[in-house]
């Protein structure tokens, strides 16, 4: 028995000499359709953590679980504004770059951004737009915005996202108002647009939104453009629009929640994810914009060839701030407005 005692200190020793815990597991909370499961079984057949892996479909639900105190995770994939919010509010953790050598790996211009402007606290993962979806074998009209698909004709043809910062966005745009100035008086301009909107919705995904478009159940979508890009690559009917009256460009990052019990496990995932290897493995299975430039130098000319992985004219793009109480005004709205119609 003594022997036994003496073998579990001393595994305790050389795990925390390692800097990780006896547990040896993380527990990441991300976005749906996002992470390869092949890179999470590899990361554990390699270092022997365990990633136990719950997601979210919207920033909004990441930071209300987090608020409310549930999960206990270690590592999280907020977007850029979520992040600055949370950094903040002292929600994550200070990175412990000498853990992080394949940061390297990412491209200048994805570093120093305005959320995080030290690099502190993320690590940039995937970029990408929320644009619009046209299967050219049965839409035949130059869709150019949202205007454009926001049509009585195109009643019950149509998936959009199911989140309501970007519905409420893609409106504020429709009548010219600034994407990131959202308050009553401009909630109350835009109430009429999306009631009308909401008549014309089949289907509200943030998952999968590709899904009906590829079965053929609607024909017009506006989407994540890593979804986009399945699409193309699963036939060039589905052509990519990037709105003209402007877009999302959105920056999802990988952080490390402050009260995070595995820090050195979220560590070591997150410097496995920036190999790029791994990180072309990402982009095979989700193709948005990827900001790893080593993994870039990995992918195929047809890759990089994507017009919605890659835009060549990426148009007008705004990255979301921060909106504070008004987050919560936007979910009022849209609750009212989806449950009258």
């Amino acid at each position: 028995m003594k022997s036994l005692k003496k073998l579990l200190i001393v595994l305790a020793v050389l795990s925390s000499a390692v800097g990780l815990s006896a547990a040896n597991e993380v527990n990441l909370f991300g976005w749906s359709e996002y992470v390869p499961q092949d890179v999470l079984d590899s990361f554990t057949a390699e270092t022997g953590i365990k990633v136990n892996f719950e997601t979210y479909a919207s920033n909004e639900e990441l930071l209300s679980k987090l608020v409310a105190g549930g999960g206990n995770y270690d590592l999280i994939q907020p977007s850029e504004y979520a992040a600055k919010l949370m950094i903040r509010r002292g929600m994550l953790a200070p990175l412990d770059k000498s853990k992080l050598p394949n940061l390297k790996n990412i491209g200048p211009e994805f570093r120093g951004l305005v959320h995080d402007p030290e690099d502190k606290y993320t690590v940039p993962y995937m970029t990408g737009t929320v644009g619009i979806v046209v299967n050219t074998d049965v839409v035949k009209d130059d869709i150019k915005g949202y205007k454009d698909i926001f049509l009585p004709k195109f009643k019950d043809r149509l998936v959009v996202l199911n989140d309501n910062r970007e519905i409420v966005t893609w409106a504020l745009y429709t009548l010219g108002l600034p994407a990131s100035e959202i308050n009553r008086d401009s909630l109350a301009k835009v109430r009429p647009v999306i009631a009308d909107w909401v008549k014309l919705v089949k289907v509200f995904d943030s998952d999968s939104p590709k899904t009906p478009l590829l079965n053929g159940d609607v024909d017009l979508g506006i989407v994540w453009s890593g979804e986009a890009a399945l699409l193309w690559n699963e036939d060039q009917k589905f052509k990519y629009v990037l709105p003209a009256e402007g877009a999302h460009r959105f920056i999802d990052i990988l952080a490390i929640p402050a009260d995070a019990p595995h820090k050195a496990e979220a560590l070591a995932l997150i410097n496995y994810i920036l190999r790029p290897d791994v990180s072309r493995i990402i982009s095979d299975n989700f193709p948005y914009t990827n900001p790893n430039l080593a993994a870039r130098e990995l992918l195929t000319p047809e890759q990089l060839a994507n017009p919605a992985s890659y835009p060549v004219e990426p148009g007008k793009l705004e990255t979301f701030r921060d909106i504070g109480k008004a987050a919560a005004d936007i979910d009022r709205l849209m609750t009212d407005l989806k449950s009258s119609q």
